[in-house]
């Protein structure tokens, strides 16, 4: 399930549609972010963790207001922790 769009998401999607966007990133800059999208989209490994119900729930519940899969959600979570972008408040 998808969150309903704005006025200014449809408009940026309506100018990308219309290919108003261009990439200002250099022909070894796309290729770095390509090989770096590629490592960090692997998932081969299979991780079962138990967690209460109700933290379970919460998540659930943050991930359908973000729009994605609560498994997603659980692994951005923990790649932005042991890769130091995840600070507490």
């Amino acid at each position: 399930m998808t969150a309903p769009t704005d006025h200014e998401e449809r408009s940026i999607l309506e100018a990308f549609e219309r290919e108003e966007f261009r990439s200002v990133a250099s022909a070894g800059e796309r290729a770095k972010f390509k090989a770096a999208a590629r490592a960090t989209a692997v998932k081969d490994r299979r991780v079962n963790i138990r967690l209460s119900s109700s933290d379970l729930n919460d998540i659930q519940v943050r991930a359908l207001a973000e729009g994605i899969p609560y498994q997603t959600l659980i692994a951005s979570v923990l790649h932005k922790y042991v890769t130091g972008q995840l600070t507490e408040r």
